[in-house]
């Protein structure tokens, strides 16, 4: 129940409605309602917003918890101009080996946060922390976009459950 709870909030980012929750067999109104407020205490009191990244291993500790998943998931964190955190969002949930980052999924919502910088991080479900030519291509086309839209793209990282890799 946990799980498909999990993979639902993940998909649906900030959108997320008591249909969405009350769609998974045993989860009724009253338990929606309680995940729902649950959420959004956690999203007023201990969130991330504020955070100021320095450098890489300030955004790990934002990020970790997605580090056991099965699947690669790419995560965008969109920064203000002092580089504190605005959101983090989930934009894709891909394979065991691989997740798509277009440009277009990864500054969509950053562009609407009005931010001046973003950070991405994907996990490696294999727990190999080295970058693949395909991270390293996805890097450069996405500071490439980044530069045309006037949003910096300050590192992308590569997490495991035991530490991460800064690709910039």
């Amino acid at each position: 129940l946990a799980l498909q709870l999990l993979t639902v909030v993940d998909g649906a980012n900030e959108n997320l409605s008591v249909h969405d929750i009350t769609a998974i067999p045993g989860l009724g109104i009253a338990k929606a309602c309680t995940v729902l407020a649950s959420l959004e205490f956690a999203k007023r009191r201990v969130a991330p917003r504020g955070v100021k990244v320095s450098s890489p291993y300030d955004v790990f500790p934002l990020i970790a918890h997605l580090a056991d998943r099965k699947q690669e998931t790419l995560v965008v964190l969109s920064l203000n101009g002092a580089h504190e955190v605005l959101a983090t969002r989930i934009v894709t949930v891909g394979l065991a080996n691989m997740c798509q980052a277009h440009p277009r999924e990864v500054f969509a919502d950053p562009i609407v946060d009005r931010a001046c910088a973003v950070i991405v991080a994907h996990n490696h479900p294999s727990g190999n922390l080295t970058p693949s030519e395909e991270d390293r291509r996805v890097t450069e086309r996405l500071k490439a976009a980044g530069t045309t839209l006037g949003i910096k793209l300050l590192d992308h990282i590569i997490f495991t459950r035991t530490g991460g890799y800064s690709i910039e």
